[in-house]
């Protein structure tokens, strides 16, 4: 599947060919503190799939929990967080954070990964009210 991306401000754009319905669901303690929140979304591309049409993103390399050194990339601007891809900088398959791509509606998660590091109230945030936009006081 072909999509598109950008970060927030608009300085980074990608165009990525992706892996069919890939999107993943990381738990893991790293995916939560980098992402300052609960947990990370990613749709994974195809190896070399991603080219970037506008400005090119930051990458700061961080050593996962699994050991493996991993590149995360960034917008320097504005902070929105991309991608992680391994450090080399060939033969790179990204995953692309499910909130910079345009067609995010169109994947559902096929698995949970890291789950042992899950915030407990998780499971139990279909309970907890939900509205369309913030509600008035």
């Amino acid at each position: 599947m072909n999509i598109t991306g950008s970060c927030y401000c608009g300085d980074i754009k990608y165009q990525a060919k992706t892996q069919s319905n890939t999107l993943l669901v990381c738990h893991c303690s790293d995916c939560q503190r980098m992402s300052s929140g609960p947990f990370r979304a990613v749709i994974m591309s195809e190896p070399n799939g991603v080219t970037f049409t506008q400005g090119k993103p930051k990458e700061y390399i961080k050593t996962a929990q699994s050991g493996n050194k991993r590149a995360q990339g960034f917008c320097g601007n504005c902070g929105t967080s991309l991608y992680a891809t391994n450090e080399a900088t060939e033969n790179r398959v990204y995953g692309l954070r499910i909130g910079a791509v345009d067609q995010r509606d169109e994947f559902t998660p096929v698995a949970q990964i890291w789950c042992q590091s899950s915030v407990s109230w998780l499971n139990d945030l279909v309970q907890v009210p939900a509205f369309a936009t913030t509600p008035k006081n």
